[in-house]
């Protein structure tokens, strides 16, 4: 079986989704972090479309993060993340879809439309990782860059405002899921509290996130955190992160490390 490689954007929610099933089950990877924007061809070659995180797994190209883990699940099924029991595993799909459908477009909506006017930080965040020569790109295409993210993800005040209250019902709604246990499901972790955790985390911010930001958060973005950060599903996240994110699974490999800085090079503005 080759190595499973992962493409991905560092800061982005969904990815971190994919990243974190693949750390939980402690399955060896190779990670290609793309610049968004410049990552369009090598994404479009492999699945056709721009979306990441995309999975090579055993020959395939998955995108989508709730098909990765569906695949991963089938490929290395300990430790599971779906329950055996199929009612709670029936439920923790469902929440899983939830989350991905009303929380993860939104909160990133609503956590965009915060930070774009801010472009250091979002390039601390998203291109920190690329050559000196791949940020001056990113840098001189970086108003251009914003214009098409708020096009795709459709920013705008009003748009911004609906996306904030969808994630407070989202963040509602993950209060009212949780078990006695803690979890959102049964007693034991599975993917419905993975994708609840992972979906909050461009919010949250929890320690355990994997890629550090090397710069200050603006204002406005730590203004909302503390509006919120004594909501039950922001303490229970970062409860989540730090009792099971769990340490990183990647591996490196010399033959793929030519690959890597051409396609940090290159730049979906949005994943699932």
């Amino acid at each position: 079986m080759n190595t499973p490689e992962l493409w991905q954007f560092t800061s982005s929610h969904f990815n971190e989704k994919a990243r974190w099933a693949l750390d939980f089950k402690r399955v060896s990877h190779i990670r290609h972090s793309l610049i968004p924007g410049f990552h369009v061809p090598a994404v479009k070659r492999m699945t056709g479309k721009t979306h990441v995180p995309v999975l090579k797994l055993n020959g395939a190209a998955i995108s989508d993060s709730s098909r990765i883990i569906e695949a991963l699940e089938a490929a290395y099924p300990d430790p599971p993340l779906y329950p055996s029991d199929p009612d709670q595993r029936r439920r923790a799909l469902e929440l899983e879809d939830y989350f991905d459908e009303e929380l993860g477009p939104y909160i990133r909506r609503w956590i965009f439309h915060v930070i774009l006017p801010y472009p250091k930080f979002v390039r601390a965040a998203f291109v920190s990782h690329a050559s000196a020569a791949a940020q001056l790109a990113q840098r001189a295409m970086s108003p251009l860059i914003g214009v098409i993210m708020r096009r795709q993800m459709d920013i705008s005040p009003a748009t911004a405002e609906i996306a904030r209250n969808k994630t407070i019902a989202a963040m509602d709604r993950l209060e009212h899921e949780l078990q006695p246990s803690g979890f959102l499901v049964g007693d034991r972790f599975t993917v419905a509290d993975l994708t609840a955790a992972a979906l909050l985390s461009p919010l949250v911010r929890p320690p355990e996130f994997p890629y550090k930001t090397p710069a200050p958060v603006p204002e406005p973005l730590a203004k909302i955190r503390d509006a919120v950060a004594t909501h039950p599903a922001y303490k229970w996240t970062l409860e989540t992160y730090r009792q099971h994110r769990g340490e990183s699974a990647e591996v490196t490999a010399q033959s793929s490390a030519a690959r890597i800085k051409t396609d940090a090079s290159q730049t979906a503005t949005t994943g699932r």
